[in-house]
C-alpha cells in the first residue's frame, strides 16, 4: 500500500469515483490507500459534493510550503486522541471500526454503534456532541439522534461542564453492566409474557407447552445475567485477570467461599 501524501492524479481517480457514486471504501481500494485517507481528504476539500481535485492539491502544497521544519516541540500542534500515546491513528481508527460493525450484528443501529464506539476507543471515554460530528464526519442531527438513543438503551450518559453551558457524553465503566441489567429485564418480561400465553393457550396443547418452555429458558437467562453482571461488579478492576472464571467464583455474593476461606473450613 502505497504512502506519502496524495498525488494529483491520485486526487483525480477519487473525484472521478465520486462521480460515479462509489464508497470511501471502494475509492481507497482503487488507490490502495487506506479509507481514512480518503475520508479525511475529501473532508478537508470541500466534502464530496465540492470536492474538486487540482483545487485540493495546490491546497496541500501550499500547506505543505508554510510548515517550518525543525519547529520546536511547542509549536507542533498537539497529537489527536487517535496518535497519543505514540498509537497509529490508522490503527485506531481501524479498530473503531470493526468494534462499530460488531455492534451493528448485535442489533445495535450503525449511527449508534459508530458513536459507541467512537467514545470506548477514547481514552477519556467522554466527548462533547462538536467532537463527535467532527471525527464521525457527520451532521449533528445524527449525533443527537444516536446520542438519545444509546441514552434510553443506557449505554451512556450526558454530565455538564463545570461552568459551561456543553454537555459531553459518557461512556463510563459502568455501562456494559447496565446494558446487562436491561437485558436481564428484557429477559424477564419475556418469560412473564410467555407463561401468560402458556395459561391463555392451555399448559397441554403444543402451543402452551412451547410458551412454557419459552418462559423457564427467559426466566432462567435473565437470572443468569444479573447474577453474573453482580459478581462481575463486585470484583476490583485490578483483580480481573484473564483466570477470570476463578476470580469470579471467589467473588462476595457469589454464594461460594473464597479460595483461602474454603481451604481453612476443610482443614
Amino acid at each position: 500500500m502505497p504512502g506519502g501524501r496524495l498525488t494529483q492524479p491520485e486526487r483525480r481517480r477519487i473525484a472521478a469515483g465520486l462521480a460515479e457514486g462509489l464508497s470511501y471504501s471502494e475509492i481507497a481500494r482503487g488507490l490502495r490507500r487506506p479509507a481514512s485517507t480518503v475520508t479525511r481528504e475529501i473532508a478537508r476539500n470541500g466534502g464530496p459534493s465540492d470536492y474538486q481535485p487540482d483545487r485540493a492539491h495546490l491546497a496541500t502544497e501550499r500547506r505543505a510550503r508554510r510548515r517550518k521544519p525543525g519547529a520546536p516541540a511547542s509549536a507542533r500542534p498537539s497529537p489527536t486522541p487517535a496518535a497519543a500515546h505514540g498509537r497509529d491513528p490508522e490503527a485506531v481508527d481501524g479498530l473503531a471500526r470493526r468494534l462499530a460493525a460488531l455492534l451493528v450484528t448485535t442489533g445495535l443501529p450503525e449511527m449508534m454503534a459508530r458513536v459507541l464506539a467512537c467514545l470506548y476507543t477514547t481514552d477519556s471515554g467522554s466527548l462533547t456532541s462538536a467532537e463527535l460530528v467532527r471525527r464521525l464526519r457527520v451532521s449533528p442531527a445524527s449525533i443527537s439522534k444516536a446520542v438519545g438513543y444509546l441514552e434510553e438503551q443506557e449505554l451512556i450518559r450526558r454530565e455538564r461542564e463545570p461552568r459551561q453551558r456543553r454537555e459531553r457524553y459518557v461512556c463510563d465503566n459502568e455501562v456494559w453492566y447496565r446494558a446487562l441489567q436491561a437485558s436481564a429485564r428484557v429477559s424477564a418480561e419475556l418469560a412473564d409474557i410467555a407463561e401468560q400465553g402458556a395459561g391463555v393457550l392451555g399448559p397441554a396443547t403444543p402451543g402452551g407447552v412451547r410458551l412454557k418452555d419459552m418462559s423457564r429458558i427467559h426466566g432462567h437467562i435473565s437470572r443468569d445475567i444479573l447474577q453474573a453482571a453482580e459478581r462481575w461488579r463486585h470484583i476490583p478492576s485490578g483483580d480481573r485477570t484473564a483466570d477470570g472464571d476463578r476470580t469470579m467464583e471467589d467473588a462476595p455474593g457469589t454464594g461460594r467461599p473464597p479460595a483461602a476461606e474454603a481451604g481453612r473450613g476443610s482443614s
